[in-house]
C-alpha cells in the first residue's frame, strides 16, 4: 500500500517514518521516498489504513486525507448498508466509509487521492452498482426519474399478472369458484417470480457470496419456497384426481406487494429531499453581464469574480455580490428564512438565489459556483443528511445479526411444525411467513429519513445543522448561553455620553478619535461617528491591549483609552469622575476612560459611555426558550451594570459579566456541569466558547467563518432561531424514536405471530412492505414543521405554549 506523507524535510524524517511504520504488526517492508513524499508498505496480511495514518501522525507527520461521495444503487435494507461499508473499508487507503440508505450515498475518506476505480469495483463486488457523485448533483434528477419510471412500469405489470391469481380468493368469500387452472396460475406467477422478482435473487445471491444476508435474501427464500411448493404439488399426481393445493398467488402477491411498498417508499423518500431540491432550484441558469456599456446574457458558469451583473426587478440574483448602483429590496426567504424583504442599497451584499424586488441594480460579483453562499448551504445540508446519528450505530449492530437470526427462526418454525404435526406444507408456509414478515428495511430507514427531513426543514427556516450528531444532541439542551454584543444586542453601540474633566468635550473626542482611527471595533466606530466634524488629534504608535483597550503617543506623552481595569493597571486616578462612571454603569452603559501620561503619572481626561440596544426580537427569543424549558445565561465582557441592564430588558435568567474573551470557553465548560449546554455567538470572536459547548450555534450570514465555527449556523442574525433550532431537533429526535419503535415493533410482534401460524404469507408480505412505507410516511410529517415565530402568527398563545412544552 502506498500512502502520501507530508512534513518530511530530510533523511532523518524518512528514518522516523520508516521506523514508525515498521513497528506495526504484520508489516514486512517499508520504503519512504522523500522526493515524492510517499511511503510504500508491504505486509503479509491486510493493512489497517487507520493504523498506518496513526503511526505516521504519532511520528510527527501528516497523511493528507481526501473525501469522495458515491451514489450507490441496489441497497434495500440496513444489512446492505453494513455490507457496502465493509467492502469500502476493505479498499487499501480507505480511512472511513459511511453509507446512508435514505440518500443512497456513500461518503468515503481516503489517505491521499481516492482510487475511484478500486472503490467502484469494491461496491460492485459486494453486489451493488455505484458511480461517483459530483457535489452539484446535476445528473441525479434524470437518473432518479428513469429509475422511478422503471419501478412504476414493473409494478403495473406485476399487478396485472397477480390480480387474476388473487381475485379468485376474494370470490371464495362469496361462494364463487373463479380459481384458474393450475398451469395458468403457473404461467402468471412465473414471470412475477423470476422476471419482476429477479432483483431479489440477484441481491440475495450477492449477499450469500459475501457471507451475510439482507431483506432481498429473505424475500427470495420465502417466495421461492411458496413457488416451489406449488410447483411440486402441480407436478405430483393428486390421489383421486382432485385439485392440488397451490400457493402461486401467495408468492406472486408477496412480490407485488413488496414492489408496491418499494415504489411508495421511493416516492416518499424523494419528498424528504424537497428542501434541498428547492435550494438547488434557486440557481438561475443565466446572468446579464455589463460589457462595454451593453447588457450581454451569458450562462452563469461563465461569470467570474469582479464581473458586473445587471439584475432587473423580479429576477433572482444569479451570483453573490455587492450592489454598485441602484436600490431595491431582496426577498431572501428561501435562502435565509427571512420572511420580510430586506432593503438593499449601494455597498450592501446580496446572495445568489434571492429575488430582486422593485429596483434595477448593478451588482459586482464576489462569489460564483461552488463558492457561492447558496452552494455552500446546499453542501452543508447534504453533508448533514449523509452522516449518521449516534443512535444509528445501535441499529447497525442489530441489523448485522438480524437476517441470520430470522433465517434460523424460519428454519426452526418449519422443523417444529413439520415434526409436531407431520403437515410439512403448513410448516413450509409458516416458515415463509416468518421470512417475509421480517423487515430490516424499516430499521435502515428509520433514522436517516428523519435526519434528512429535519435538516431540510431547518435549512428552509434559515437554520443550518452541520451534522446528525448535533441534531441529536440539541434535543437535550437545557441551558443556552448567549454572547451579548452582536447576538442579543444589535452590535452597533452608540456614544451617548462624553464627560471631560476640564469640560472640553470636543478635545476629549478629538483625542479618542485619534486613538481609535483605523480600528474596526464596534466601540471605536461609535467614537468615530460621534467625532464627525471634529479634527482628530495626531496619535502615533497606536497598539491594542488585549481585553483592555488601546494606547499610543500624542504630543510626546503616553495616551490611553480603555476599560476600568486598564486604568487600574496604569495607576490612573479616576477620582474626579468615579461617581459619574458608576452611575452610568448602573444605568446600563458600557464605560471607557481616556487618560494621558503627565509628570510620571497617568491622569484621567474623561469618561465615555456607550449603549448597545437589545435586538427587537431578543425578548421574544428568550421567552420561547423558557417555554421550551430552557434556562438562559448571558456571558459578557461588559461591566455588571451594562450586562445586567440588557439581561433585565430581555428576561435573561443569569448574567456572567466582566468575562474576558479567553475566559468565555471556561465559563461555558463550567455551565456544562448543570446539563447539556448550547453557546450562541457570532461564530468569529466566540469560536473557543462555541467549541467548548455541547452544541455551538453561530449567528452569521452564511460566511465561511460562521459556517465552520459551530455545529449549527443561523443564516440571519435573529436570536429567535435558537428556540427554533431546539424545537426542530426535539421533533426530529422524536420522529427517530417513533420510527425505531414501529420498525422494531413490526418484527417483535410479527415474527412470533408468523411462527405461531397466525399470519398468512400474503398478509405477512403486505405487513413487511408497508412497514417501510409507514416509517417514511411518519417522517414526512416533519415537513409540516414551521418555526415558532411563524406559528405565533396564527396560533393562540395558550396553544403555542402547550405545543412548545411537548418535548420527548
Amino acid at each position: 500500500m502506498k500512502i502520501p506523507v507530508e512534513g518530511m524535510s530530510c533523511a532523518s524524517c524518512v528514518g522516523r517514518v520508516e521506523r514508525a511504520l515498521q513497528g506495526l504488526p504484520g508489516v514486512e517492508e517499508v520504503t519512504v521516498n522523500l522526493a515524492s513524499e510517499t511511503a510504500e508498505v508491504r505486509a503479509g496480511a491486510s493493512l489497517d489504513s487507520a493504523a498506518l495514518v496513526a503511526a505516521v501522525e504519532k511520528a510527527g507527520y501528516r497523511v493528507p486525507a481526501s473525501s469522495l461521495e458515491l451514489a450507490v444503487e441496489g441497497m434495500s435494507c440496513a444489512s446492505c448498508v453494513g455490507r457496502v461499508e465493509r467492502a469500502l473499508r476493505g479498499v487499501p487507503g480507505v480511512l472511513a466509509a459511511n453509507v446512508n440508505l435514505a440518500t443512497e450515498r456513500a461518503s468515503v475518506t481516503t489517505a491521499g487521492d481516492p482510487d475511484e476505480v478500486a472503490l467502484l469495483q469494491a461496491v460492485a463486488a459486494a453486489g451493488y452498482q455505484a458511480r461517483v457523485h459530483r457535489s452539484e448533483g446535476a445528473g441525479d434528477a434524470p437518473a432518479a426519474a428513469r429509475r422511478a419510471t422503471r419501478e412504476a412500469r414493473h409494478l403495473l405489470v406485476a399487478v396485472l399478472l397477480t390480480l387474476p391469481l388473487v381475485l379468485p380468493m376474494a370470490g371464495m368469500l362469496f361462494g364463487q369458484h373463479w380459481m384458474l387452472p393450475g398451469w395458468v396460475q403457473w404461467a402468471l406467477a412465473t414471470p412475477v417470480q423470476f422476471w419482476l422478482g429477479a432483483r431479489f435473487y440477484r441481491a440475495g445471491w450477492h449477499a450469500l457470496k459475501a457471507r451475510t444476508g439482507n431483506m432481498d435474501l429473505l424475500v427470495a427464500l420465502g417466495t421461492s419456497a411458496a413457488y416451489g411448493l406449488s410447483l411440486y404439488h402441480l407436478l405430483r399426481p393428486v390421489p383421486g384426481g382432485g385439485e392440488p393445493p397451490l400457493y402461486f398467488e401467495a408468492s406472486a402477491a408477496i412480490i407485488t406487494l413488496i414492489l408496491l411498498g418499494k415504489y411508495l417508499e421511493s416516492r416518499a423518500r424523494r419528498r424528504t429531499t424537497d428542501a434541498i431540491r428547492a435550494l438547488q432550484a434557486l440557481r438561475p441558469g443565466t446572468a446579464r453581464l455589463m460589457r462595454g456599456g451593453d447588457e450581454v446574457e451569458v450562462p452563469v458558469a461563465e461569470v467570474r469574480v469582479g464581473d458586473l451583473v445587471v439584475v432587473r426587478p423580479g429576477e433572482r440574483f444569479p451570483v453573490d455580490g455587492r450592489i454598485i448602483e441602484g436600490r431595491t429590496h431582496a426577498d431572501e426567504s428561501l435562502v435565509t428564512g427571512e420572511s420580510l424583504p430586506v432593503p438593499k442599497s449601494p455597498g450592501d451584499a446580496v446572495t445568489g438565489g434571492a429575488v430582486n424586488g422593485e429596483g434595477r441594480v448593478l451588482v459586482e460579483t464576489t462569489a460564483v459556483g461552488a463558492e457561492s453562499a447558496l452552494s455552500r448551504i446546499v453542501r452543508l445540508v447534504e453533508d448533514a443528511q449523509a452522516k449518521k446519528a449516534p443512535i444509528q450505530k445501535v441499529v447497525d449492530r442489530v441489523s448485522a445479526v438480524f437476517v441470520p437470526v430470522v433465517v434460523a427462526i424460519a428454519l426452526l418454525t418449519m422443523l417444529g411444525w413439520g415434526l409436531a404435526t407431520g403437515d410439512w406444507t403448513t410448516a413450509i408456509l409458516n416458515a415463509v411467513s416468518v421470512l417475509v414478515i421480517a423487515c430490516p428495511c424499516a430499521l435502515g430507514l428509520a433514522t436517516p429519513t428523519a435526519i434528512m427531513a429535519g435538516t431540510g426543514v431547518a435549512a428552509r427556516a434559515g437554520i443550518l445543522i452541520k451534522d446528525a450528531e448535533a441534531l441529536e444532541v440539541a434535543h437535550r439542551i437545557r441551558l443556552v448561553a448567549f454572547d451579548k454584543t452582536g447576538t442579543l444586542t444589535s452590535g452597533r453601540p452608540v456614544l451617548v455620553e462624553a464627560v471631560a474633566v476640564d469640560g472640553d468635550r470636543d478635545g476629549l473626542l478629538s483625542l479618542a478619535a485619534g486613538l481609535q482611527a483605523g480600528s474596526e471595533h464596534p466601540l471605536a466606530q461609535a467614537v468615530l461617528d460621534a467625532a464627525t466634524g471634529i479634527p482628530r488629534e495626531a496619535v502615533a504608535n497606536v497598539r491594542a491591549v488585549a481585553g483592555r483597550g488601546v494606547e499610543g503617543e500624542a504630543g510626546g506623552a503616553r495616551v490611553l483609552l480603555g476599560s476600568t481595569a486598564m486604568m487600574e493597571e496604569a495607576g490612573a486616578d479616576r477620582g474626579p469622575l468615579a461617581d459619574i462612571a458608576a452611575a452610568l454603569q448602573a444605568d446600563g452603559h458600557t464605560v471607557s476612560w481616556v487618560a494621558r501620561g503627565q509628570d510620571g503619572a497617568v491622569r484621567v481626561l474623561g469618561v465615555l459611555a456607550f449603549r448597545d440596544e437589545p435586538r427587537p426580537e431578543a425578548r421574544a427569543a428568550v421567552e420561547r426558550l423558557h417555554e421550551l424549558g430552557v434556562r438562559t445565561v448571558m456571558i459578557s465582557g461588559d461591566n455588571e451594570g451594562a450586562a445586567g441592564a440588557v439581561a433585565r430588558a430581555i428576561g435573561i435568567d443569569e448574567v456572567r459579566a466582566n468575562v474576558m474573551p479567553a475566559q468565555k470557553a471556561e465559563a461555558v465548560a463550567a455551565l456544562r456541569s448543570s446539563g447539556t449546554v448550547a453557546m450562541v455567538g457570532d461564530g468569529i470572536n466566540d469560536a473557543p466558547a462555541l467549541a467548548a459547548a455541547d452544541v455551538g450555534i453561530a449567528m452569521g450570514t452564511g460566511t465561511d467563518v460562521a459556517m465552520h465555527a459551530a455545529a449549527v449556523t443561523l443564516m440571519r442574525p435573529d436570536p429567535s432561531l435558537v428556540a427554533d433550532a431546539v424545537d426542530v431537533s426535539r421533533r426530529t429526535t422524536r420522529k427517530i424514536h417513533q420510527n425505531l419503535f414501529w420498525a422494531f415493533g413490526y418484527n417483535v410482534l410479527g415474527i412470533p405471530l408468523a411462527a405461531a401460524g397466525l399470519l398468512d404469507p400474503v398478509i405477512a408480505g403486505a405487513a413487511m412492505a408497508f412497514s417501510s412505507v409507514s416509517v417514511v410516511a411518519n417522517t414526512l410529517l416533519l415537513q409540516r414543521w414551521r418555526p415558532l415565530s411563524a406559528r405565533d402568527l396564527d396560533r393562540p398563545p395558550a396553544a403555542k405554549v402547550e405545543e412548545a412544552r411537548d418535548v420527548p
